[in-house]
């Protein structure tokens, strides 16, 4: 439980990446991420992470999770096993709790939903983002998110994101590993083409910073 006073809820926005800025892929230390779902059904999660700090391995649309799980599997230095209600309104509840790599590891190769990808963190303004660069079969995809430990309201939005995500349950996580993006991602762009970008008003001014 965090000392927020908002318990297990964590609050955050995301949003489509097209193209992430250069200087960010260029971040020293970039996460790699294996997760697992063991169950993603109507918003609730269960999910197990494990993770390798400043690695980065090439993800293409050809990237097999389990295989980067083996690759990686002595760099994997944390892993954590956690609970996760429906999104409302940029609030989710998250319970976290960390757990035995090795256990983690041999849980992940065993079952459920798989997604791999890298992550990317940055300060941006008065906050800091994280921009996840997706293998697999959710490739090319890229999802930038802003979390605070209250509601994110009020924010200057980067010019890379595209479109806002935060309500859109196919580009949650565990959405993505029940239905990976590469099946349906022309169906977005047509959406995408079709309506424009939409950000949410429910979180005070968007200060969208200036597009090229």
């Amino acid at each position: 439980m965090s000392d927020t006073g908002y318990g297990d809820f964590e609050f955050e926005r995301r949003f489509f990446v097209r193209t992430p800025p250069m200087e960010l892929l260029a971040e020293p230390e970039p996460v790699l991420i294996v997760q697992s779902y063991f169950l993603a059904q109507d918003g609730y999660a269960l999910r197990l992470r494990v993770q390798a700090d400043g690695l980065q391995l090439p993800l293409g649309p050809d990237a097999d999770p389990l295989a980067v799980l083996e690759e990686a599997r002595d760099a994997f230095e944390f892993c954590a096993v956690t609970l996760k209600g429906p999104m409302n309104v940029g609030t989710r509840y998250e319970a976290e709790r960390e757990i035995d790599v090795t256990v983690g590891i041999e849980m992940i190769r065993r079952g459920g939903h798989r997604i791999v990808k890298n992550r990317y963190a940055v300060w941006l303004g008065a906050d800091g983002w994280v921009v996840d660069v997706f293998g697999g079969e959710n490739a090319p995809l890229v999802v930038a998110e802003c979390e605070r430990s209250g509601p994110v309201t009020d924010l200057q939005i980067p010019a890379f994101c595209v479109t806002e995500l935060t309500d859109d349950a196919r580009f949650a996580n565990d959405g993505l590993a029940r239905a990976p993006y590469s099946g349906w991602a022309a169906d977005f762009e047509a959406e995408l083409r079709e309506q424009g970008p939409r950000f949410l008003t429910d979180f005070g001014h968007n200060d969208l910073q200036r597009r090229g």
